[in-house]
């Protein structure tokens, strides 16, 4: 039997919402990639090319600090990835989560929350920059998500 964690950054409280939702459906661990200084309003504010998040996501080699490295990695199958789409693809704190965590050998599933981006570009952008990692599938989700539909997809 497969061990899952289900790992999400979630600046809004949306993401932290499904990826609840997930690790109850699969019975899997939450881990929360979290930033080291937390996103106001006003740095998420993607109309101001000088908010944080803006910057950030225009220099796409920028890797967000974040409090907590996953502590017991290697008892893991399965690493559920979590995010909000930021900019057509994953916030690059999602590069900094993968960097920072040895997750060669375990499947990945990516999943996201938008409110109209697919999933398809940031799925894309994460197994092109990391093409020795074995990521399986992605979804976009919403916070009123069905049980078969994740267990199905996770299985």
């Amino acid at each position: 039997m497969s061990k899952v964690l289900v790992s999400y950054f979630s600046a809004s409280g949306v993401t932290k919402g499904v990826a609840e939702n997930i690790a109850e459906i699969v019975d899997g661990d939450l881990f929360e990639i979290e930033p080291v200084e937390k996103y106001t309003n006003a740095d998420l504010n993607w109309m101001d090319k000088n908010s944080r998040s803006t910057v950030e996501m225009n220099d796409k080699s920028f890797r967000p600090p974040v409090k907590n490295k996953v502590e017991n990695l290697s008892d893991y199958d399965k690493i559920i990835i979590g995010f909000p789409v930021w900019w057509y693809t994953a916030p690059t704190i999602i590069n900094t989560f993968i960097e920072e965590n040895d997750l060669t050998g375990k499947e990945i599933y990516v999943f996201c929350t938008s409110g109209g981006s697919g999933v398809e570009d940031s799925f894309n952008d994460l197994k092109n920059a990391y093409s020795n990692l074995n990521f399986i599938s992605a979804k976009r989700l919403k916070k009123n998500i069905e049980k078969d539909e994740i267990s199905n997809w996770i299985k």
